[in-house]
């Protein structure tokens, strides 16, 4: 069967952020150094070549970039700085435009004019339903849940929920089609028996740790996901808990659980920014808009909430009130530009790229034990 070669997919990958792919010439030097890479996925030197020769529907079925953490040692040892860790950064955002169906993956991640445009998109939406729906502004005290009801906030939450998981679930499925085609024979048996690894990697992220000189910025990592999940359930599955007008002590677990999940994201969203800044580590020479903007919006959305209580438990109702209709515009910010079909995604993207490794090496396994087996 014939290969259909692209000869724009090398510019294509660089409009998603590679840098010095024309300067590769395959020595293998990033895979040798590479402690993820194995001989079934030999990255980045096979993602390259790919790259190089305009492999485009063979680069769709593979999971290689996702298995690829950045440790940055293939980039500060190439000898002609071809940046492959760049290039495997750009392949995974250039994944995530080919496995989302509407298109706006690979405009927020190729266009700064998109993605201002839709950051203005999600002010204006939080503005007109603010304007639309909220209710009495009490003066004479704070009356929060008097002002945005727990029960327009909740459904509005659980709908924009159930849109975010619609878009990401198709997504992921396109996803799974690419790497295992319409037409499969992997038993069921064999799904269930390692979807141990997705729930353990997803939990984890433990192959992170086996990078080095990586082991900060895992735990880096982890605090900032723990945090994100931990506000998220807080928010969306917990809301009329979270948000109330009862003033709880300090040692009360709706109060220490938020300044928590705040502070893991105040230190996660900091961290990264200083890093980007400074570009003291490999993973910080290059910087695309989504690598700022995510960090970003994930500080001022901790600090917007932390001062919302600030402001409620001083007893300032008009500026609570604002605080937090600019706290929902950063939320809807975030979640329109790197939700599941941006920098968000790699969360769910990357643990599912090491469960399909896992059931292709199972059924490799199960087909190599049946061969003598038949002959037998």
């Amino acid at each position: 069967m014939a290969t259909r070669i692209d000869p724009n997919l090398m510019h294509e990958i660089k409009d998603f952020g590679a840098v010095g792919i024309e300067k590769c010439f395959n020595c293998g030097n990033c895979t040798a150094i590479c402690p993820l890479t194995s001989d079934e996925y030999p990255f980045p030197r096979n993602m390259i070549r790919m790259v190089q020769i305009g492999h485009t529907e063979r680069l769709k079925q593979h999971i290689d970039p996702w298995l690829c953490y950045y440790c940055g040692e293939c980039s500060e040892t190439c000898p002609k700085g071809a940046e492959p860790g760049e290039t495997m950064m750009a392949l995974r955002r250039w994944l995530t435009a080919q496995y989302d169906w509407t298109g706006l993956s690979r405009k927020t991640y190729t266009s700064k004019i998109w993605m201002v445009g839709m950051l203005l998109m999600a002010v204006v939406i939080v503005a007109v339903l603010a304007a639309l729906l909220h209710g009495p502004m009490v003066t004479s005290q704070v009356k929060l849940n008097t002002f945005a009801p727990i029960e327009i906030i909740h459904t509005a939450d659980l709908i924009l929920a159930a849109v975010l998981g619609f878009f990401l679930l198709t997504n992921l499925g396109r996803m799974y089609f690419f790497v295992f085609g319409q037409a499969n024979n992997i038993p069921l048996k064999i799904y269930l028996s390692e979807a141990w690894n997705l729930v353990f990697h997803t939990v984890t992220q433990q192959r992170f740790s086996s990078c080095d000189d990586s082991r900060k910025n895992w735990i880096n990592h982890l605090i900032l996901v723990a945090g994100y999940a931990t506000m998220f359930l807080l928010i969306v599955v917990f809301l009329s808990w979270f948000q109330t007008d009862n003033i709880y002590p300090l040692y009360h677990p709706q109060r220490w659980l938020g300044y928590l999940a705040a502070g893991a994201l105040i230190y996660g969203g900091v961290e990264a920014v200083i890093g980007r800044v400074k570009k003291r580590q490999q993973i910080h020479k290059f910087s695309q808009p989504s690598d700022w903007l995510f960090p970003i919006l994930l500080v001022l959305l901790s600090v917007s909430g932390l001062s919302i209580n600030i402001l409620r438990y001083q007893g300032i109702p008009m500026a609570t009130y604002y605080a937090y209709i600019i706290h929902l515009a950063i939320m809807m910010m975030l979640y329109v530009t790197v939700g599941p079909m941006g920098k968000w995604a790699h969360l769910i993207y990357r643990p599912f790229a090491i469960y399909f490794q896992a059931v292709k090496a199972k059924q490799s396994q199960e087909e190599l034990t049946a061969v003598p087996a038949a002959a037998d």
